[in-house]
């Protein structure tokens, strides 16, 4: 009897060659590094060098986190991976009323230049690959990060990193939004312009799936929504007068590996494919870097279990195989306690050591691509593929990305994929290993790493101080010069020009985002498709 998938496709118990019946290796494969990048971006993969190892951390204040990052560097970690509280992500100050009870909490708060500076006090900026989790406020990380490498002495053409500035991905699935589609649009216009001038090794946009994943929209919803985003994304540039081929090759992918292994395989490689046929075929990319759906992956966190929560160690080493063997470029492990609390040093190292140990105590760097031809992963990725692209016509059909979310298809969409879990797991269906099936009578303790509360006075203590210090007259000066820029049409000013001047006059987040609020507006929801 056949099983069905995650995206709800079937999967028999055998797979033979009649499977792949007329199926062409050349055009549905091709060689690893080539055309359509099936079987990877690269042709080498991990077999010159493993994937890079990220944490996800970030907590409190910005001397907490800045010793979490020594220690995780000191750890083997190879490149950092930033998460901000949620006023920063949301574009608020830690004294704002809106801000009470969250500053801190899961993520690190950062208010200012002088938040930034302690944050990567001692890290070598030139040799520190980091990716940040900011969305809306995208754009004021991203130049606080390059003025504080320019205090360090690194020039700006020698900072790597990525943010994730996937704004359309908040209205479908997270709701860390600020600012309209449109305007949110032309930011992220300005920023891929900004970087190709400024800072041209740096990852423009982190296109991604994961947040969707969490909110419950299977692995065909998950590639199909996201670069249906990723296709608004470069019509965007496009119309902004940029080339394709000088801001695609920066573009870059975030997605989830679920237990369920050969799925997540043929996720990846078809979200390959069709990337590569896109931006071919539609938007007439000639260098080969502008195909390539290079992505980060992050263990699937939504599948974790506040029960039994040593059980995760085995659900993050089996995700992160998922991911590995779909050719992932970096990679983040879950603690076996974020389903609890932040995760403490210990439960951080081990995730860690879990990507070592796929890198280095298994074969599965010893060869590219080790399911290719398998009858089952090829099968399934044509499947995947063919859910998706169904589902990407019907956005395109409801005018594209913005359009189809301002009617609230993709949020709707991912709802009833997200009743179906709840459903199957309530019925027992699906099994849950520690919470419908397997359980014990009485759980462990286990002490988790708590947030103090006094963080938020800190904060706003500091807040004041910076205020009281600071030139006034010259942060006004620079905050009306952004919301000039902001004012004017799209193409004709870049935002982040203006907005670097006020940050480095010591300008808050929340003013500055507030200066671009007074211009641009907030965005409202609308009721679901």
């Amino acid at each position: 009897m056949a099983r069905e998938s995650e995206s709800g496709l079937p999967i028999e118990p055998v797979y033979g060659p009649e499977a792949l019946e007329g199926w062409d290796p050349a055009e549905k494969l091709g060689e690893p590094g080539s055309y359509p990048f099936t079987r990877g971006v690269y042709p080498s993969m991990y077999t010159g060098r493993p994937w890079t190892m990220r944490q996800y951390a970030g907590f409190g204040t910005a001397v907490e986190s800045n010793a979490r990052y020594k220690q995780l560097i000191a750890n083997g970690t190879m490149g950092l991976s930033v998460a901000f509280d949620l006023p920063t992500q949301m574009g608020h100050d830690s004294d704002a009323p809106i801000a009470h009870g969250e500053v801190g909490k899961v993520g690190v708060a950062i208010d200012s230049i002088d938040d930034m500076r302690v944050l990567f006090d001692g890290i070598p900026l030139d040799k520190v690959s980091t990716s940040m989790t900011i969305n809306a406020p995208a754009a004021l990380l991203l130049v606080l990060y390059q003025l504080v490498g320019e205090e360090q002495g690194v020039p700006a053409d020698q900072l790597t990193g990525t943010i994730q500035n996937d704004v359309l991905k908040e209205y479908i699935a997270r709701g860390t939004y600020i600012f309209p589609p449109k305007p949110s649009l032309r930011l992220i216009a300005d920023i891929f312009k900004y970087c190709k001038a400024e800072i041209p090794k740096w990852n423009t946009i982190s296109i991604s799936g994961y947040h969707m994943a969490e909110a419950g929209a299977s692995p065909a919803q998950e590639i199909a929504f996201t670069l249906a985003d990723g296709i608004e994304y470069v019509r965007t540039a496009v119309a902004a007068g940029m080339d394709v081929d000088d801001f695609a090759p920066r573009l870059s992918f975030f997605f989830v590996a679920r237990t369920t292994i050969l799925e997540e395989v043929a996720k990846f490689r078809a979200a390959r494919r069709i990337w590569a046929r896109v931006m071919k075929e539609e938007f007439g990319a000639k260098n080969p870097k502008s195909l390539m759906l290079r992505f980060h992956t992050q263990t699937a966190g939504v599948q974790l279990t506040a029960q039994q929560p040593e059980v995760n160690l085995v659900r993050v080493a089996v995700q992160g195989l998922a991911a590995v063997l779909g050719g992932t470029q970096s990679l983040h492990t879950n603690s076996f306690d974020e389903a609890i609390a932040l995760p403490t040093d210990k439960s951080a190292r081990l995730a860690l050591r879990t990507q070592q140990v796929l890198a280095y105590e298994t074969d599965v760097t010893a060869t590219v691509d080790p399911f290719a031809g398998s009858y089952v992963v090829e099968k399934m990725t044509d499947d995947v593929e063919a859910a998706a692209l169904e589902l990407m016509q019907k956005v395109e059909e409801l005018g594209g990305a913005v359009n189809a979310i301002e009617r609230g298809f993709q949020k709707s969409e991912i709802e009833r994929s997200a009743y179906r879990i709840a459903q199957e797991t309530d019925s027992g269906e699906r099994v849950v290993v520690g919470v419908n099936r397997y359980t014990i009578d009485v759980e462990e303790p286990y002490e988790p790493l708590r947030v103090d509360p006094a963080i938020e006075a800190q904060q706003a203590e500091r807040l004041a101080k910076l205020r009281a210090e600071r030139d006034q007259a010259a942060v006004d000066a620079a905050l009306a010069e952004l919301k000039k820029a902001a004012e004017s049409d799209a193409g004709t000013a870049n935002v982040l020009y203006p907005m670097k001047d006020a940050l480095r006059a010591r300008a808050t987040v929340g003013e500055v985002c507030n200066a671009l609020r007074e211009v641009w507006g907030t965005y409202v929801p609308t009721d679901a498709f």
